[in-house]
């Protein structure tokens, strides 16, 4: 994942980013031997960056779990953020960290965090289709045959959704929660489809992204991944990417 240079120096503690972009004006940072502009972008798994001719040092690889609370943006770019609070706001670790799997403003749940850029790639990377899991209050009561049509994909911006697992959890007189699984991630996309097939959304928390679950955090709350839970995420980015077979029968909705 491709970078801002000022950023990228910053976060391995060659001072501000108004700081970096001066020297970046001066000649003074190259990109894989070729002397640096501003406004130019690395990746810092893949490219060799250099400030007078001096690479920046590595970091050491980083993985974190936080349960995103509603009202904070899971994007941490400037350009993004624009002073609201972000869930790199809520980690106080340094260095850069990668959200892995955005979340729109108003969800909730899992998001992995990591300066592991080959896995971060690999996790959100539309080919390799990797399971996220997500547990979604609805208005009303959806009918079976409107979930076995959300479950069989649906029309989206002039592209069928790809099959997902829909499972009912509980169902009230006002609303009912259902359980989500996804191989794909369009923005907004429970949202939209939800609100499509008039069931707008109250309530959306993802649980799992891959292998990795959400365990006992309260909202806000993050902790380090433990080895068991990196090599499983390891061991599942090194599956080839999926070959996407063609619309079929999905899982059936079900009651508990």
């Amino acid at each position: 994942m491709k970078i801002r240079l000022q950023k990228l120096m910053a976060d391995a503690g060659l001072g501000s980013r108004r700081h970096n972009e001066d020297l970046i004006r001066a000649g003074r940072v190259s990109v894989n031997g070729q002397v640096a502009q501003l406004g130019d972008k690395a990746d810092p798994t893949t490219d060799t960056v250099a400030v007078d001719g001096q690479p920046l040092q590595a970091e050491a690889t980083i993985y974190i779990m936080l349960n995103k609370p509603r009202g904070v943006l899971s994007s941490t770019e400037d350009e993004m953020a624009q002073g609201r609070q972000t869930v790199r706001d809520l980690v106080e670790l340094p260095g850069h960290l990668y959200p892995v799997g955005r979340l729109d403003k108003q969800s909730e749940g899992l998001m992995l965090l990591t300066n592991d850029g080959h896995l971060a790639h690999r996790l959100t990377h539309p080919r390799y289709e990797h399971e996220k899991v997500y547990r979604v209050t609805v208005e009303g009561q959806p009918s079976p045959e409107t979930l076995q049509q959300w479950a069989n994909g649906l029309l989206l911006d002039g592209q069928m959704t790809v099959p997902a697992g829909i499972k009912i959890l509980a169902q009230h007189t006002n609303h009912t929660l259902l359980q989500i699984t996804m191989r794909e991630g369009r923005k907004r996309q429970i949202r939209r489809i939800a609100a499509q097939l008039g069931h707008p959304v109250q309530q959306l928390q993802r649980v799992q992204i891959g292998p990795l679950r959400l365990t006992e955090l309260r909202p806000g709350e993050w902790r380090h991944l433990t080895k068991a839970e990196v090599a499983a995420l390891q061991q599942a980015v090194q599956a080839p990417a999926r070959q996407r077979p063609a619309p079929a029968t999905s899982r059936h909705a079900a009651r508990k």
